[in-house]
This record gives structure tokens, C-alpha cells and sequence, in this order.
């Protein structure tokens, strides 16, 4: 039987175990992390920080900028900020080239670099690597040295300038300490006269040979050698340099300033990079490591250049008689780097062919510097490379006195809708007004929780679709009790009218619900800034509707209708059958049978409804039975009456 199933309690208490565990969610964050347990506003209720950036072009020479890189641009900056838990900011053109960037509150060094970090990631076989830095303690005898002749001892000399410099970095000399760690960039004359090796006067990028591959030495042209001897390491300009062709051999320093590298042409390009994501590396057996890193799928182009190159570096793994040997005791030619924005960021060992087109970044990272990078390499390499022009804190554009308006909007709001229940429903106001209680204090908790989780933030929009929702819930209450009332008025007991009414209406709300929630999704999916914080909380108190509908309002409306106040059908509950116009519930059903009206559709009910009345349509049938009786009497006098003056008149 129905009753069987429901169980309003457990319902109820279901919902309080829910709300009670987001309280103690948000209060033990708020001790243990300073979470605040109120929702974090937005940029038009709080300020924030406004950026104009100003863009370079990177990638391959220098080209003009035009309006569709400011829009590629601004579409990646947007999907990165989103990702990175950032709501409500605000993203536009300045002029011709230059774009405006508004976060609510104070941004973070990982978002900064969201924003003006092309993202360009490529790899590169290394074909040399050399030490930054060293103690340096015959510099100006290096540089009177005799260069020597051919590409070979060019390369040689300025590789093993550098290799020598990190070796004797722990000298004891009274000199050495004098000096110190230094870099290991040359002059320019000294580079020249180092990378001229034909004497011509011209540092040539022109490989002498024809290179069989990315990995050919052939790469290594008098041009990338002078760039190498000249690479400043501790300068953040040469850090942050701007990735060479990718044609073309390029020197680049990783990023911690130390090591400097002499890298081949791209052998995998960054745009056949499918996903990137963020998480704990693991070793061969499958466990953890403890070190964060990013792990790389390639698409099926990739796969394949990924497999070919890794075959080649593998070749080297165990000696490379035609390339040097710097780090770990390991030939150059067995690394593969990982260059992002012109830096390299690791320059693993390869020590197995890879065929399936996965990959793994590791390095000094961290969960936030993990999860950041893999944001920026899942949507895309910006075309262009940002500085900031100006940083400076705004203040709210709207201000807190309109959130304060907007939230005494919202309490009359409530209020009136409370009146009006009162007035319409009298004692079922009780039920609604409890259910607009419970919705608010979900709503709030469920937005508190999203700025500490997510980093939503709320805004004058957003405060206007919570207002909505006062509309949207109150509308499921209406429907509700409009299907139990319509019971009633066809004469079905209470109990039977609230079960029977609940079928119909649920539906009902279902799909009011379901039109609202796809059209919140549209509109978010579809709208930036504002709009897309009125489509969220919409969605959010469309859910929470639900949620509340079916865990407190009906389950409340069974425990009640089972009082005598309710259950009686009393003038004052909004369920008495005179007052709605109920028909009699009295139905001849032949044979001299009176039975109930939907007595034989509630047969099944028989023990929750016990013989299909109340105690106030007994009442009433009980009326309607003696009115009936008097009416026989009367009418039964009235024909003796006439019978007898008949008699009298025939005598």
C-alpha cells in the first residue's frame, strides 16, 4: 500500500542530517582555514583588481596583431580563469591591441600567470647543455683564449666553459671566493670570435650539413652557439625569452636559471597536445610518488612524432661518442625538453620508447602550480605573450547599498508571499511559509559553500535570481495545494486527496522544474559576466526546489493531515470541504448500497483512510441523513393530512 512506501520522517530526517552536515563542513573550514562563512561578492558588490595588458607576439618573427588574436586571446584568458575557481570576472578589448582584465579581490601569482602566460608549449631534443652559473676564476685569460677552428670545437669550448664552471664551483681558492657564483654569458666579441669558426667575419645560421633529424649535431650553427655563450641566465630577460622558430635550433635557459641548453627544432608541437591533467606521479608499480606532475595524451599525429623522436633519444641512452655529457653523467642527446614560453621547464632522460602518446611532467611542482599548468595547456597557447601595463585596485561598481536593497527587496518579497498564502491557504500558509524557511537557509548554505569549494562569487545578478526563486518555489507550493484542494472538492477523503493530489502534482512540478533548469543551463553555457551569475543561482534554487519539495513540504503535509486541525478539514486549516465546495460524498451505488464517492478507487486504502470517511464528513453525512429523515416525516404528515380531508368530503 502507499503509506507503506512513504515515510515522511525519514524524509525530514534525511533533510535535517544534509543541512546539518553543511553546517559543520563550513564551520570546521572556518576554524581550520579561515573560510568565511559568508558568500564572497563579487566585482560589482566588492572591487577587485583591473589589469591592462598589453600583448607581444610570439611564435615565429614578428608579425601585426589583429582583432582576431584579441579574441582568441580573451576566449583562452576567460577559460582559464573560470578553470582556476575565478567567477564574475570581466574581460574586454582596449582599443586596438590591448586587454582589460577585472578579477574581484586580489589576484595570485598562479593567476597572473594565467592571464599573461602564452602557454606555448613544444619539445625539443636537446643537443647541448651547459651550467648557467659557476665560480668563474680565469675570465679574462678565457677570453684572450684562441678560438678554436671547426663546428665541433666551437661547440666544445663553449659547452665545456660551462661544465668546467659548475664543476669548480666548490673550489677553496681565496680567488674563487672573491668572486663568486657568476654567470657563465660571455661578451659578444668573445662569443664571436668563439662561434665565427670559419673566420668569415659572419656567424652563420645555416647548418653546414643537411640534419638527418632533430637530434642531428648539424643543428648546432655558429648562430645558436654565439647565442648560447652569450645566454645570461640570472637576467629574467633571457629567462624569459621568446622561443625562436621552430624550425630553428634554439639556446634557452630552464627555469630555475641554472642550466642553459643548445635544443634542436620542434619534434612534437604543442598543438597536438589533447589533454593535460594535474595529479601525483606514479613509478612503475603503480604507486604514488609524492611529486606532483602533469600528465600529456597526445593526439594521433603526436603519438606517432612522439614515438619517432623517442626512438632516436633512446638511441643514446647509454653513450653518444659525437655529443658531449653534462648532467648526471648522461649524453646530452638523451634529453627531450619540455619548452613552455621559451623556457624550459624539464628536460627528461628518455629512457624508454614511448608508442602510446603519453607523457608525464615532472618537476618542482606543487598541487597549485600543477593544476595551473595543466589549465593553461588544455585550452590552447595564447597567439600572443602579455605584459602588464597597470595594476591597480577598483572599487565595487555598484557597491554593498545595492546588495543591502536588493536583500530588503527579497525579505518584503518573502513577506508578501507569505500574506498571501495566509489569506489563500490560511492553515497550509504554515507548510509554505516553513518550506521558503528551509529553502533560504539551503540556498545560503549551498552558495557559502560554492565560494569556499569554487570560488563563486555572488553578484547583484545573481541576488536577483535568488529573488526569482522565491517565485519559482512559492509556484510548487501553489500547484501542490491547488491538486489536494481539487481532491476535495470532488468529495475524496483528506488523506486521499492529499495522496491522490501529490501524484498529480509532482509531475506537474517535475517538468515546471525541468523547463527551468535547461533554461538556466542554456543561458549559462551562452552568457558571460552577469547574465551567467543570474543563470547559476537560478539553476542552483531550481534544484534546491526540488530538494525541498520532496524531502519537507509533502512529508510535512502527511505528518499534518494526520492532526485533527488538518485531518477534521477545520475551517481555519484550508482543507475544509464545506468552505471549497465539496460535492456530497454520498453516492447510491443500486441495491440499496450508499456508498462513498471514490470509495471503490480507494478500496486498496481501506487501512490507512480506515471505512473512506473523516470525522467531518461523517458529520456531515450524519446531517445530510437526519435533513433527509425530516423531509420523509414531513412529507409522509403532509399525505395523511390530504387523505383524510378526502375521507371527510366522500362522507
Amino acid at each position: 500500500m502507499a503509506s507503506d512506501k512513504r515515510r515522511p520522517v525519514r524524509a525530514l530526517v534525511t533533510l535535517a542530517v544534509s543541512v546539518v552536515t553543511a553546517c559543520a563542513a563550513l564551520a570546521i573550514g572556518h576554524v581550520t582555514q579561515g573560510v568565511s562563512p559568508y558568500p564572497d561578492l563579487a566585482l560589482d558588490l566588492k572591487g577587485g583588481t583591473q589589469l591592462i595588458l598589453t600583448p607581444t607576439v610570439t611564435g615565429d618573427g614578428q608579425r601585426e596583431i589583429t582583432e582576431e588574436d584579441i579574441t582568441q586571446a580573451i576566449s583562452i584568458i576567460r577559460n582559464r580563469i573560470d578553470a582556476s575557481g575565478v567567477s564574475e570576472s570581466e574581460i574586454s578589448s582596449l582599443g586596438s591591441s590591448n586587454i582589460m582584465v577585472s578579477i574581484p579581490g586580489t589576484p595570485s601569482q598562479e593567476q597572473l600567470d594565467l592571464i599573461r602566460s602564452s602557454s606555448q608549449m613544444n619539445f625539443r631534443p636537446v643537443l647541448r647543455i651547459g651550467a648557467a652559473q659557476g665560480v668563474i676564476q680565469n675570465q679574462q685569460s678565457a677570453q684572450t683564449n684562441t678560438p678554436q677552428s671547426g663546428a665541433q670545437s666551437g661547440e666544445q669550448s663553449g659547452a665545456q666553459s660551462g661544465e668546467q664552471s659548475g664543476a669548480q664551483s666548490g673550489a677553496a681558492t681565496n680567488e674563487a671566493a672573491q668572486s663568486g657564483v657568476q654567470s657563465t654569458a660571455v661578451d659578444e666579441a668573445t662569443a664571436r670570435g668563439i662561434a665565427d669558426t670559419n673566420q668569415d667575419g659572419i656567424v652563420s645560421d645555416t647548418p653546414a650539413t643537411t640534419p638527418e633529424n632533430a637530434s642531428d649535431l648539424a643543428w648546432v650553427t655558429e648562430q645558436v652557439v654565439y647565442d648560447f655563450l652569450t645566454l645570461d641566465c640570472s637576467a629574467s630577460a633571457d629567462v624569459k625569452r621568446v622561443e625562436g622558430a621552430s624550425d630553428k635550433p634554439y639556446a634557452a635557459c630552464d627555469d630555475s636559471g641554472q642550466i642553459k641548453y643548445i635544443l634542436g627544432p620542434v619534434a612534437v608541437p604543442g598543438s597536438d597536445l589533447k589533454t593535460a591533467t594535474a595529479g601525483l606521479a606514479r613509478n612503475s608499480n603503480g604507486q604514488t610518488t609524492g611529486q606532483w606532475a602533469v600528465s600529456l595524451q597526445f593526439n594521433d599525429a603526436g603519438t606517432e612524432k612522439f614515438k619517432d623522436t623517442s626512438t632516436i633519444l633512446y638511441g643514446y641512452h647509454t653513450s653518444d661518442p659525437q655529443g658531449g655529457s653534462f648532467y648526471q653523467g648522461r649524453p646530452d642527446r638523451n634529453s627531450f625538453a619540455v619548452v613552455l614560453d621559451g623556457t624550459v621547464i624539464t628536460a627528461p632522460s628518455m629512457n624508454a620508447i614511448i608508442p602510446n602518446g603519453q607523457a608525464e611532467i615532472t618537476g618542482n611542482f606543487t598541487a597549485q602550480s600543477a593544476s595551473t599548468l595543466a589549465n593553461q595547456l588544455s585550452f590552447g597557447s595564447l597567439p600572443l605573450n602579455f605584459e602588464v601595463e597597470s595594476e591597480q585596485q577598483i572599487s565595487a561598481t555598484i557597491g554593498t547599498d545595492h546588495l543591502t536593497v536588493g536583500l530588503w527587496a527579497a525579505f518584503i518579497g518573502f513577506l508578501l508571499v507569505i500574506v498571501y498564502l495566509i489569506w489563500q491557504y490560511r492553515g497550509l500558509a504554515v507548510i509554505s511559509a516553513g518550506s521558503l524557511v528551509v529553502a533560504s537557509v539551503i540556498t545560503y548554505l549551498v552558495i557559502a559553500l560554492l565560494s569556499w569549494l569554487m570560488g563563486y562569487r555572488l553578484s547583484l545578478a545573481g541576488v536577483a535570481g535568488l529573488i526569482m526563486a522565491i517565485g519559482v518555489t512559492t509556484d510548487s507550493f501553489i500547484v501542490y495545494f491547488e491538486r489536494v484542494r481539487d481532491e476535495v472538492r470532488d468529495g475524496r477523503p483528506l488523506q486521499a486527496a492529499v495522496e491522490e493530489g501529490w501524484d498529480r502534482a509532482k509531475r506537474t512540478i517535475l517538468v515546471s522544474d525541468a523547463v527551468n533548469l535547461v533554461a538556466a543551463v542554456v543561458l549559462y553555457l551562452l552568457a558571460v559576466g552577469g547574465v551567467q551569475g543570474f543563470a547559476f543561482t537560478l539553476g542552483v534554487t531550481t534544484v534546491i526546489d526540488i530538494a525541498v519539495i520532496f524531502l519537507f513540504t509533502h512529508p510535512m503535509m502527511e505528518l499534518l493531515i494526520r492532526t485533527r486541525f488538518f485531518g477534521e478539514g477545520h475551517k481555519l486549516s484550508g482543507l475544509d470541504p464545506e468552505h471549497l465546495g465539496a460535492k456530497n460524498s454520498l453516492v447510491y451505488a443500486g441495491r440499496g448500497r450508499v456508498v462513498v464517492r471514490g470509495e471503490s478507487a480507494s478500496k486498496d486504502k481501506k487501512d490507512e483512510v480506515g471505512d473512506g470517511l473523516s470525522i467531518a464528513e461523517r458529520r456531515r453525512a450524519a446531517r445530510l441523513a437526519a435533513l433527509k429523515v425530516e423531509e420523509e416525516a414531513s412529507s409522509g404528515e403532509s399525505t395523511d393530512d390530504v387523505t383524510v380531508a378526502t375521507e371527510e368530503e366522500e362522507n
